[in-house]
């Protein structure tokens, strides 16, 4: 993903403070993430103006209102397709898109596979909490057989969703999993998707402190060992990165289990993209009377 180089000033963390303070439960993961991805931007100095925050609906998803770049609060489930038109209309922009695994695993599943297949280069941070914390505690997609929740008060009958599996099994081309617990890790996974030109998908484990009392930082904290400390794992190997992601229980592996860089994203297989510059930037070539027609139609 390409990043841009600073025009005006150094960016530091100052910079990308939001207008408003965060408004999550005392504790949440999603702080953890949130400050994570701020210093990811500052350590590569991608300038805030050049960098669109795009999320769904959702506790996480309240994330671009308390980063200062552009951002985009959207529908459930459609933060990705409204991400590819984001980087579509404006490729030399960095996209990044935020979102919960309800948001991204549940009503925007089948958007989740597709922008993965069709490489769209923005960078997609899922805070996975196991739990709709938003709508007070019911069963996402993530949530595992036998969890108790509002709608499910006798335990959760369903198997839950691998979001690392499905991901490698789509075709995305840079598949990461973090830990909230674990920030350093987390900005360093960040930094190498915000780098990455394709479709970066990081998988995050983000505790809900209020709702989700199974999956807790401590039970995180014992549990999470990073595919970095083994030397013997390469992420260029797909069958390996593959039966990484099987492996759930007394050890859950983060860090990055797969990536390639020789598949070019979506913008780079696009012809009218390739002269002349972003859409963003070009002459409409029709009337403006035409344009303001065609928006109060839409309005």
């Amino acid at each position: 993903m390409a990043t841009t180089a600073p025009l005006f000033k150094q960016v530091t963390l100052p910079d990308l403070k939001g207008k408003v303070d965060p408004d999550w439960c005392p504790g949440c993961g999603d702080f953890g993430v949130l400050a994570a991805f701020q210093k990811a931007l500052v350590d590569l100095q991608i300038q805030p103006h050049n960098v669109v925050t795009i999320s769904g609906i959702g506790c996480s998803s309240n994330l671009p209102g308390y980063v200062s770049t552009y951002g985009m609060h959207t529908l459930h489930g459609r933060a990705l397709a409204v991400a590819t038109g984001v980087k579509l209309a404006n490729h030399e922009l960095t996209v990044a898109v935020t979102g919960g695994d309800g948001d991204g695993f549940g009503i925007g599943g089948n958007h989740f596979i597709h922008t993965m297949r069709r490489n769209v280069d923005l960078l997609y941070l899922a805070m996975d909490n196991q739990i709709y914390g938003l709508t007070t505690g019911q069963t996402s997609p993530t949530s595992r057989v036998g969890m108790k929740t509002k709608s499910a008060p006798f335990g959760n009958v369903e198997p839950p969703i691998n979001p690392i599996a499905l991901a490698i099994a789509a075709g995305c081309t840079f598949v990461a999993r973090g830990f909230s617990g674990e920030q350093r890790h987390l900005t360093e996974l960040i930094k190498q998707g915000l780098q990455h030109k394709g479709f970066a998908f990081i998988d995050v484990f983000s505790p809900c402190v209020t709702y989700n009392h199974d999956n807790t930082y401590p039970w995180f904290k014992q549990r999470v060992k990073k595919l970095e400390d083994d030397s013997s794992y390469d992420p260029a190997d797909w069958v390996m990165a593959m039966e990484k992601s099987q492996v759930w229980g007394d050890v859950i592996p983060i860090g990055k289990f797969f990536q390639r860089t020789d598949q070019p994203s979506l913008d780079q297989c696009e012809p009218v993209l390739d002269e002349g510059g972003p859409l963003a930037h070009r002459d409409l070539r029709i009337p403006a009377n035409t344009v303001k027609e065609f928006i109060a139609e839409l309005m």
